[in-house]
């Protein structure tokens, strides 16, 4: 697997977390591999043989070719067909609610068509351009202009959401809703109907998936055993540590450390 990111240079880094893309050759392609939840959403283009996203319950939908990938809130493997090449932008948790009014709560464990999203003739040409470059940082432009022709507003520094995130985010999801909110003169529940708007995540559940990152992180660390990774996280016990990693992955963190079938996770999330 040949992943690599690239940063966002540009006035939309303050939205953008990376560029990425993804080859696989189809002799190394076959094979479930799980996807795990990052607070992130990514917009995505498959560009070679087709994807499959497979649900907890083995039903396999083949993902589109050009798709916004919503919130994981729970297991989600994909399975490809063939050679792999994929190209895409990660957003900052909250992010993407800048570039579309549909409520982020709507796109959340789904594939969305790019259609569904945005205007479909800006989307047909958007994706042939992309499809006819090869060139990553050509790919990057022509998608960074497309998301400038998109974006509704320009980030407050002081809303809600983006203050909260960054909270959150900083405090590697160790934080409690009373300190986010300790500086807003407003209610928990004002809080979560714009997570679900503009996150599509509950502010419990966004801590919860960046302290789950910050446990796998550690645990690519072969050094470290299982125990000191979930205390390291800020995990109250191991039985915590491994409900909260076993309702997002379906396996327990011992399972996960042996399964080569995790290949895909270890090398996405292992870095940022």
């Amino acid at each position: 697997m040949d992943y690599n990111t690239y940063p966002c240079t540009s006035e939309l880094a303050v939205f953008i977390k990376c560029y990425w893309t993804l080859r696989v050759p189809a002799e190394l392609s076959s094979g479930r591999q799980q996807v795990l939840p990052d607070g992130c959403m990514d917009l995505i283009f498959n560009l070679e043989d087709d994807v499959n996203r497979v649900l907890s319950d083995d039903t396999i939908l083949t993902q589109p070719r050009a798709f916004i990938l919503g919130q994981i809130t729970k297991p989600m493997w994909i399975e490809p067909t063939g050679r792999v090449e994929t190209f895409a932008v990660r957003f900052y948790p909250g992010s993407f609610s800048y570039f579309t009014s549909i409520p982020m709560a709507e796109l959340a464990d789904q594939d969305t068509k790019l259609e569904k999203v945005f205007d479909p003739s800006k989307v047909e040409s958007l994706s042939s351009a992309i499809i006819n470059e090869s060139d990553t940082q050509a790919r990057i432009r022509i998608l960074e202009s497309f998301l400038l022709s998109v974006l509704k507003d320009s980030v407050d520094s002081t809303d809600l959401v983006k203050s909260t995130v960054d909270k959150i985010i900083n405090a590697g999801g160790s934080i409690g809703i009373k300190e986010m909110m300790e500086s807003y003169e407003r209610s928990r529940r004002q809080l979560e109907r714009r997570y679900s708007k503009d996150v599509g995540l509950s502010p419990k559940q966004l801590c919860r998936i960046i302290r789950l990152q910050e446990a796998l992180r550690a645990m690519l660390d072969r050094n470290k055993n299982l125990t000191d990774v979930g205390y390291d996280s800020h995990y109250y016990d191991q039985a915590h540590f491994i409900k909260d990693f076993k309702d997002f992955t379906g396996v327990s963190p011992r399972e996960f450390y042996n399964d080569d079938d995790f290949t895909l996770s270890s090398l996405l999330y292992g870095r940022d």
